[in-house]
């Protein structure tokens, strides 16, 4: 089997019996926000995309390029196609050419012509990308692939099942504004971002020891931020709250875990796998292009202007009447919705800064009292600030899901009181009745959910699986005095009283039952 890097979480999988490119992004994502890095521009995308079957884990602007998956991949290619909840997906395949797909079953193996074997394990909570994201297990003539992505299942059981893997890719870097965007005061902004950061490696390490596969390579980010707005969030600071390190990081963090298994996948590098061994190959050394990723970033950042420049001249939609627009759409949804309004529990303000960044227009979605209105000097928990032709833009192409644009641009500030509220940005994924309606279908089936079994902590007896979304607390669950961390998100509870210490809701069942 030959892999060949085609950089962030793409890589194209050859084998006797086909080959499958997986996730291409080429284009800068979230309002020119993110581009890829290492660039992979300059790949020969002809040859690349000249494939016969083509897998888009999710609709993540990072894993799904529109334009490039128009331009580059052959139509003729067949989607692997995740067992997802709604066929957004699918649609905007079809909308761009493709019209061959193998719909999967979810944890189902499927054989392929010429005895390619291939199982796509489809997450589908909420809060898993844009309702939905998946991971691809590849085997052909015995040797066996996972290409995890940044997909973040309750544990690989399923997939270590189908025999010893070979090659494991997974994501171990930060794909989130948390906490760069937030107002805070930078030494707790740093001290937030190194718990965020040493989380993240916490939780790639179980994943590794989980599916204790030959190779381990580190895919999926960083991103990398080349406006100069934004460029502060590339790791080559010395920040140690920074969330984004990138794979050489990753190399020297895993080394201090006893990690020897390793492989950076350049954009161009190829790595020629067997049951026995591997080889690889990079097109340029791999230690001396991190030394120098500054320079790297620099020489991006000049090259990639124009296309950042044409971007931002395309937001501004001045005839858009905001507030009026904002009513017509999200009133509806608010009227519709029980578990997410109810969830967010208050009113969300934003402020919308104007062109010239003199005056603010702040707006308000009142969720229990289910309108959109100017805002009247309350008291909000949460609070957006950004520039009022972002949120025009969004208005201008119809944008279902704020968080997949908006939000992971990370080209606004926020402020909260209190805890984290996962439904604050639920719901802003869901702006659309198909996705507003699974959604909350989806947290009335999860509320009413019995959970019987159970795990134990010294003398503590607790639900085995979280109550965020189901990871098993026997693999990912830490119990530092009376209180539980989950670490597959960071989530905490305190046991005494099962309250979530992290968000609203989601109280856990605890009781002390005596060592």
């Amino acid at each position: 089997m030959r892999i060949t890097g085609t950089g962030h979480a793409s890589m194209r999988i050859d084998t006797g019996a086909g080959s499958i490119l997986c996730d291409p992004w080429v284009n800068p994502a979230y309002f020119a926000s993110w581009f890829p890095f290492p660039d992979n521009s300059q790949l020969d995308w002809e040859t690349l995309g000249d494939v016969d079957y083509l897998y888009v884990s999710h609709l993540h602007r990072d894993h799904f390029d529109a334009a490039h998956l128009k331009r580059f991949i052959s139509k003729k290619a067949t989607v692997l196609l995740p067992e997802y909840p709604t066929s957004q997906l699918e649609d905007e395949l079809r909308e761009l050419g493709f019209t061959s797909f193998f719909k999967t079953k979810s944890n189902e193996v499927h054989e392929l012509d010429g005895g390619l074997k291939i199982m796509i394990q489809a997450l589908i909570s909420p809060t898993d990308g844009p309702i939905g994201d998946s991971s691809l297990w590849v085997e052909h003539d015995g040797v066996r692939v996972l290409n995890q992505n940044d997909a973040r299942p309750t544990d690989l059981s399923t997939f270590a099942e189908l025999g010893h893997v070979h090659a494991h890719m997974l994501q171990f870097s930060g794909a989130i504004w948390y906490p760069m965007v937030y107002e805070l005061p930078t030494s707790a902004k740093t001290a937030f971002g190194k718990q965020k950061r040493d989380r993240q490696f916490d939780r790639t390490w179980r994943y590794i020891d989980d599916l204790k596969a030959d190779h381990v390579f580190p895919i999926a980010g960083p991103p990398c931020f080349l406006d100069d707005e934004l460029w502060q969030f590339n790791d080559i600071f010395g920040d140690e709250g920074n969330i984004f390190p990138d794979q050489s990081v990753f190399m020297a963090e895993y080394a201090k875990v006893g990690g020897t298994n390793g492989v950076v996948l350049l954009p161009g590098s190829v790595s020629e796998l067997t049951t026995e061994s591997i080889e690889t190959t990079h097109p340029t050394d791999v230690d001396e292009f991190f030394a120098n990723k500054k320079a790297h970033l620099e020489e991006m950042r000049e090259r990639k202007a124009p296309i950042i420049a044409a971007e931002k001249a395309s937001w501004r939609h001045p005839e858009i009447d905001v507030l009026g627009e904002l009513k017509k759409r999200i009133e509806p949804l608010l009227e519709e919705s029980i578990y997410l309004a109810k969830g967010v529990g208050g009113p969300v303000r934003f402020d919308l800064v104007s062109y010239d960044g003199d005056a603010i227009e702040s707006i308000v979605v009142d969720f229990p009292g289910k309108q959109v209105r100017p805002y009247a000097d309350e008291k909000v928990r949460y609070r957006f600030r950004t520039q009022r032709e972002l949120v025009e833009h969004l208005i201008f192409i119809d944008e279902g899901d704020w968080v997949n644009s908006l939000f992971l641009s990370c080209r606004f500030s926020a402020a909260r009181i209190g805890q984290y509220n996962e439904f604050v940005y639920a719901f802003f994924k869901c702006l659309s009745e198909e996705r507003l309606q699974y959604a909350e279908g989806w947290y009335d089936e999860h509320e009413k959910a019995v959970e019987a079994e159970d795990t134990h902590f010294g003398e503590w007896t607790v639900q085995r699986r979280c109550p965020h979304l189901k990871a098993d607390l026997s693999r990912f669950g830490i119990v530092e005095g009376n209180v539980l961390t989950c670490q597959l998100h960071g989530w905490k509870f305190d046991l005494p009283s099962g309250r979530c210490l992290t968000s609203v809701g989601h109280k856990i069942r605890a009781e002390k039952t005596g060592s």
